[in-house]
């Protein structure tokens, strides 16, 4: 094996290892017994025939060779930035960790590339993912104990490295209010209760996204429009309008919406449930809203997709909506597991 010298357990001693060596004991243990940087000594022995090993490699530094833990610090290099920080390397292994929350960025194709060279392996969760601070969002690490040096230089040519961005990072959730429309003649008669509101609070909270101000209207693309039109004076970070999103002649939300000037990306996503689901800007950038019944019953539904990119100031487009049709089937779990389920994947 180039850059390594191989020693029987007796030569070793005294000799320092080349690489983490991984003990297993079934139901109690799998990690790094001895580490890159010790020194064999003779009591080691035993601890080293008991875990399968009659012969230790000793790196020897060659010029155009990287060992699997400088590997890795190089592949670190090409996803650090100030949203994230890492543990290790351990067992040639760097996790990266979220420095605070927010919105899981990836340049997918860049990453993939990368692991297409082989040898090389850059694993995260998945792309828009919300993480929390100290969340594992990646890991890197080099598949042989050493690796060509040219093989890295192709990883950094395609990340762009001089300069460039990094591969991944996370982004803070920005918007910090929202008005809320609720929609729906039988709740401004106070005929029912208002149950979707205290639905859509406790979400945006999740996100840092206080309730700026909530107006009640009657249905008719008129009165809804002067709700949001009155909601906007108001200079929210995001409008949501809650009812009125199905097809009935009497649900005139999304005209409304329309009518208020908002450039519409979406009216219906192929998500279920959601399907009826409007997104809007405004020219200043405002995202306005139009959710489904199903938001207020449902668990899981298109506005936990879609959340956590508004928050962060993403702005989405017809082509995000277009890749949800993918994955945007929930199963309706008895226990709702999400986020760590297939849904919106």
């Amino acid at each position: 094996m180039s850059g390594m010298k191989k020693f029987t357990l007796k030569e070793a001693v005294g000799h320092v290892l080349g690489h983490d060596l991984t003990r297993i004991v079934p139901g109690e243990m799998k990690g790094p017994q001895f580490r890159k940087g010790h020194i064999i000594r003779k009591e080691d022995i035993p601890m080293l025939l008991s875990m399968g090993k009659e012969h230790i490699y000793v790196w020897e530094k060659q010029a155009d060779m990287y060992h699997e833990e400088e590997a890795a610090e190089i592949l670190f290099g090409l996803c650090d930035g100030p949203s994230v920080g890492k543990k290790g390397p351990v067992e040639g292994k760097i996790e990266i960790f979220a420095r605070h929350e927010g919105l899981l960025r990836l340049d997918a194709d860049s990453i993939t590339r990368i692991n297409a060279l082989g040898d090389l392996i850059i694993v995260t969760r998945h792309n828009n993912s919300a993480v929390k601070a100290g969340e594992k969002i990646a890991a890197v690490k080099a598949v042989p104990l050493v690796i060509a040096k040219a093989r890295l230089d192709e990883a950094c040519a395609i990340a762009g490295a001089d300069g460039a961005a990094p591969l991944l990072g996370v982004m803070p959730y920005r918007l910090q209010n929202a008005c809320v429309v609720t929609t729906g003649s039988e709740v401004a008669k106070g005929l029912i209760e208002d149950r979707f509101t205290p639905v859509v609070e406790k979400k945006l909270a999740a996100f840092g996204i206080s309730l700026k101000r909530h107006i009640v209207t009657g249905d008719g693309v008129e009165e809804v429009g002067r709700a949001i039109e009155e909601g906007r004076r108001e200079k929210p970070d995001l409008i949501l309008c809650t009812g009125g999103m199905s097809v009935d002649p009497d649900d005139n939300t999304p005209g409304a919406i329309k009518k208020s000037g908002a450039e519409i990306i979406s009216y219906g996503a192929p998500v279920v449930p959601g399907a009826m689901f409007l997104l809007g800007y405004y020219a200043d950038g405002t995202p306005i809203a139009g959710l489904p019944g199903c938001v207020m019953y449902q668990g899981t539904t298109v506005f936990d997709l879609v959340l956590p990119r508004i928050a962060a100031g993403v702005r989405l487009t017809r082509e995000d909506f277009a890749g949800f049709g993918i994955g945007g089937l929930c199963l309706g779990c008895p226990e709702c597991r999400y986020p760590a389920c297939p849904f919106g994947r």
